[in-house]
């Protein structure tokens, strides 16, 4: 197949204020970029194949010839990092490929998986109504981001993990400068190590003390770092991803979710009174707002054909999981909110070895989250119109800055 002409690698939205937040594309930037394997300049200047297509991200993200390890020669960076920007890579597991990922990753499988997130469901609800109590407390006005989509994951990640939520100023101001693209190197590396420094305090603490605490940072310390299983360094690495993840995904898409509800009240209304309907609902916001909206990168590391285009060994690819959710293939009429839709098969946790390991919890806080939400502020409407609500576009998890409210 003969590759498209050359051109900028779309990194949505762009910074347009007349723009709907809600829509990753305009149909004239499909047009442009959606379909088959094509060639496209990231901002660094490299080039790399972008992928579009649901079966072919699945198909991409799947295959072992493609490796998620940035520090690779080649691999597609969507900004450029001064040397040792990423500090000690050790327990960051989501960048890393084969028995080193799996080793990692398995000693977190059972804590995630969905019986023991349905066990701390009262722990969910408990946070869902202090959060709503400050929501309400704040106003009305308020604005529902800082006050309830942030707080209440970083409430309940902290709790999980064992990490004091009083410190929760210093870790959000750090997560955030290592998932912004425009954040200037120097910052993202000092970041990155008062990041680590931190949880490295903390984790020594805890393996110093025989911590019989039942937080997951306490158990690890006990049952793999005492054991010889796990270094205390790959301990704060899995830490810092931890922490990062379990938070800001689940916070912009809380805030994004009410926005997109409140703009159809029957349905928002219809999560009150039907609230059996919520995991349906969940699945389909997910896939519609779909917030990994740059794509995830890859290296192939050996010759593989995808979508009918050789992509050989050494080339980066970005897996855009936007566009996978509103393949009109897979999903009829993609482009419209239907919240009965069947959308089990949406790609917003990606697919394959390094699906987000933390996807049960994200689903069930969203669920309790905009259920509750809807339960005691029944009359909550936007005070802002959609293209003048700031987003956090240079984000690689994309959201919300904040949501004016009041009811």
């Amino acid at each position: 197949m003969t590759p498209a002409a050359l051109t900028d690698l779309p990194l949505w939205p762009p910074l347009n204020l007349t723009r709907d937040p809600l829509v990753p594309l305009d149909a004239g930037e499909r047009r442009r970029f959606v379909g088959p394997v094509t060639r496209v300049r990231l901002p660094t200047d490299a080039t790399a194949w972008l992928v579009t297509r649901h079966a072919d991200v699945r198909q991409l993200l799947r295959h072992p010839g493609f490796s998620a390890d940035l520090t690779r020669p080649g691999f597609p960076l969507l900004r450029r990092l001064a040397p040792g920007a990423l500090g000690d890579r050790r327990g960051g597991f989501i960048r890393m490929d084969g028995a080193e990922h799996a080793r990692l990753r398995r000693m977190l499988t059972a804590e995630f998986m969905i019986k023991n997130v349905r066990r701390i469901e009262p722990l969910i609800r408990q946070t869902v109504d202090r959060t709503l109590d400050d929501l309400r407390d704040a106003g009305p006005p308020a604005d529902l981001v800082t006050t309830f989509a942030l707080p209440l994951p970083s409430m309940v990640i902290c709790h999980l993990l064992g990490v004091p939520y009083a410190d929760h100023d210093f870790f959000q101001e750090r997560s955030r400068t290592l998932i912004d693209r425009d954040a200037p190197p120097e910052r993202v590396r000092r970041h990155v190590q008062e990041l680590r420094d931190y949880l490295q305090r903390l984790v020594e603490a805890k393996v110093a003390a025989g911590d019989r605490t039942d937080d997951l940072l306490s158990r690890l310390a006990r049952d793999r770092v005492d054991t010889g299983e796990l270094a205390v360094d790959e301990l704060v690495g899995m830490a810092v991803l931890l922490l990062i993840a379990g938070h800001e995904t689940t916070a912009n898409m809380i805030g994004l979710s009410t926005l997109l509800l409140l703009r159809h009240p029957a349905r928002y209304a219809a999560l009150r009174d039907d609230p059996g309907n919520a995991d349906a609902l969940v699945e389909e916001l997910l896939r519609y707002l779909t917030i990994v909206r740059t794509g995830l990168p890859r290296l192939a590391t050996e010759d593989v054909e995808i979508g009918g285009q050789l992509i050989r060994a050494g080339e980066g690819v970005i897996a855009v999981l936007s566009t996978a959710n509103r393949d009109p293939a897979v999903f009829d009429r993609p482009e419209e909110f239907d919240p009965y839709r069947a959308a089990q098969q949406q790609l917003a946790f990606g697919f394959g070895v390094h699906q987000c390991i933390g996807q049960p919890l994200a689903r069930a806080e969203l669920r309790i989250a905009l259920v509750e939400l809807a339960r005691r502020f029944p009359r909550l409407r936007v005070t802002a119109t959609a293209g003048r609500l700031p987003t956090r576009h240079s984000s690689i998890v994309y959201g919300l800055g904040e949501l004016p409210v009041t009811w």
